[in-house]
This record gives C-alpha cells, structure tokens and sequence, in this order.
C-alpha cells in the first residue's frame, strides 16, 4: 500500500516520527490493532 511505503521512507530517513493516531489508521488498515508496550530492560 502506498501508505505504507510512505510510512517506511519517513522513518528510514529521520524525518519526522508519525503520531499515534496516524500508526493507528495504518494498523485498521492492514486489519490490525496498534499494541505499544513498556519492558523493563532486565527482562
């Protein structure tokens, strides 16, 4: 999906991070959720 590739090129290149609402419309829609975790680093 165009997208996508869209979302790839930004963040392979720095340019800017996209917002939480966006990764959630990208997740919908590729039939997915959005799941963002916290792990301790001695885990």
């Amino acid at each position: 999906a165009p997208a996508i590739t869209r979302l790839e090129s930004s963040l392979g290149n720095g340019k800017h991070s996209p917002s939480l609402a966006t990764l959630k419309k990208y997740a919908n829609a590729l039939g997915c959720r959005l799941e963002i975790k916290l792990i301790a680093n001695n885990q």
